[in-house]
């Protein structure tokens, strides 16, 4: 099993409305996608300043079921719509579980 983690620091044009849509239509995605076995998006709960402002977390079968997640056009096109163009900082690591 491969796990993606991928946090972002946004920019000042992130606003929380635009945040929330863009986690809703990354949950949304992912139950569409063969070899997904979990997957989770939100915003940071505030806890402990100087956090990334958002994470995903999510779990798939092996690498190629990530790399058709990474690779995948409605996947991409949510990217371009939120978080590419709003996104300051981005640190990404994918491992074995």
């Amino acid at each position: 099993m491969i796990r993606h983690v991928v946090l972002f620091t946004w920019t000042e044009d992130m606003t929380s409305e635009l945040e929330q849509q863009f986690a809703a239509e990354l949950r949304a995605l992912a139950p569409t996608l063969p070899g997904v076995r979990s997957y989770q998006a939100g915003p940071d709960a505030g806890l402990v300043e100087g956090n990334f402002d958002f994470a995903v977390v999510a779990d798939f079968d092996d690498a190629d079921s990530y790399l058709r997640y990474r690779d995948n056009a409605a996947h991409r096109d949510i990217i371009n719509r939120y978080s590419g163009p709003r996104t300051k900082a981005r640190a990404a690591v994918q491992y074995e579980v």
